[in-house]
């Protein structure tokens, strides 16, 4: 019998725990040719997340809870330890303040079975605020057109992905993750499923528009070259149009006299002084991805793991430990 792993990345969610646990429940249920396990994933959260994590590990041996250590900013590496902890066939990312609806599981299943190896959700609808559905959908145009892979439009993370994707996953050596990119980066048969992605049910969303503005130039630069070759087209474009201006101002010197102004001087400086600094600023983009790797630091730290002691391989352990001594 396969087996499902849904790797549920919270923090703060205290709210949302119960009600992600009983649809992911009535959900498998209706998979009945599937064993399951649900990683909640915790963030470090400063609710009382703990306490419901703690009631459920006790309640249901489907549950596993990893614990990070610190707060990582981010779901991703939530993902990520969540992934390298799962031990199903199939593992299914989903955000744990329920936006994804986790009753599209049963449809991911389906594709599963019909030989796709990632499925991935396309969000053809989301609710919420119209400015942050505008922020999204140009989001996701950008950088399609920029990146160098072939980008789905308007897919998150929610997926399922089979284990022989995610073990070529799971050899790259990267620290920055970007788990939508790396995902279209495996390639392998993908297929998406649309739905509406819902607003948040309860709680406070924790990405602020500085937050989903640095996720955006976080995927552009570790899946995209564009910005790095528009700064040798624009030095190229400077160059071209400081010619044709000596040129000009040639014309203009043994016509009309020397040209006057001082403001015409500063703008000229502005203008490449602000080129300058455009550039700097996208290669600093670079190095800084560059310097993280290079420090090779684990994108997560695990503090501790909750799980339904098993009784019956503690006695088994204790017995054979106790062989062993005699």
């Amino acid at each position: 019998m396969k087996k499902i792993s849904i790797v549920a990345a919270c923090y703060n969610e205290s709210k949302n725990i119960l009600e992600m646990y009983n649809r992911v429940t009535q959900t498998m249920a209706k998979s009945p040719k599937y064993t399951y396990e649900l990683l909640f994933v915790d963030n470090a959260s400063t609710d009382n997340s703990r306490e419901i994590f703690e009631k459920l590990v006790e309640r249901d041996d489907h549950v596993k809870v990893i614990c990070i250590a610190r707060n990582t900013g981010s779901s991703q590496p939530s993902f990520w330890a969540g992934i390298h902890n799962a031990t199903g066939d199939g593992i299914v990312p989903i955000d744990g303040d329920l936006q994804d609806p986790p009753e599209i599981i049963t449809d991911f299943i389906k594709k599963w079975e019909e030989g796709y190896d990632v499925i991935y959700g396309i969000r053809t609808k989301r609710k919420g605020s119209i400015l942050r559905r505008i922020g999204y959908a140009c989001f996701y145009r950008v950088f399609k057109w920029l990146s160098y892979l072939d980008i789905p439009l308007d897919a998150g993370d929610f997926s399922l992905i089979d284990r022989k994707v995610i073990n070529v996953i799971k050899q790259l050596p990267e620290k920055d993750l970007y788990l939508r990119g790396l995902r279209s980066w495996a390639g392998f048969k993908q297929i998406g499923v649309p739905y509406t992605r819902e607003d948040r049910s309860a709680g406070r969303s924790s990405n602020s528009f500085f937050a989903n503005f640095y996720w955006a130039k976080k995927a552009i630069i570790n899946f995209s070259y564009k910005p790095l070759e528009y700064i040798s087209r624009l030095a190229a474009l400077a160059v071209i149009a400081t010619f044709f201006a000596a040129i000009f101002y040639l014309y203009l010197h043994f016509t009309h006299g020397a040209p006057r102004g001082f403001s015409t001087l500063l703008m000229v400086m502005f203008i490449f002084g602000t080129i300058q600094l455009l550039a700097l600023s996208i290669i600093g983009e670079y190095l800084i991805r560059i310097f993280q790797e290079v420090k090779a630091r684990p994108p997560y730290v695990i503090g501790e793991i909750l799980e339904r002691r098993n009784k019956e391989k503690e006695e088994r352990e204790e017995r054979a430990s106790w062989e062993e001594e005699k």
